[in-house]
């Protein structure tokens, strides 16, 4: 019973540190690609506009979910819809990438008045 508990406990642990070789998404490639993400993400995934989400940082896995979430129509978002359309899967493997490999930063919340 032990040995069957510590082998789930490693398998979870190797697939969970394998995350973003899994999804064979090309950093450098992503960066290329992301000019567009720029305008509303901000260049390396960190918005400045609070209703954009921050990409920066986030789970590749998550990431390339998502990206094909609002491809399918899962996702209901208009104006992401569009952007996603033409994209191919290594597409946005390549975009997961390189926003996963960007360090996130948080909202600096200002004391109330």
């Amino acid at each position: 019973m032990r040995k069957n508990r510590i082998a789930g406990v490693v398998a979870a642990a190797l697939c969970l540190a394998g995350g973003v070789a899994i999804a064979g998404g090309d950093p450098e490639a992503g960066k290329e690609k992301s000019a567009v993400c720029a305008g509303c993400h901000g260049a390396d995934g960190n918005s400045t506009i609070g209703a954009n989400p921050r990409l920066a940082g986030q789970y590749e896995s998550y990431l390339l979910q998502a990206l094909k979430q609002y491809k399918s129509g899962k996702r209901k978002d208009m104006l992401m819809g569009g952007m996603v359309a033409n994209l191919s899967v290594q597409d946005m493997k390549d975009l997961a990438a390189w926003f996963a490999s960007q360090d996130g930063n948080t909202l600096e919340v200002l004391p109330e008045e």
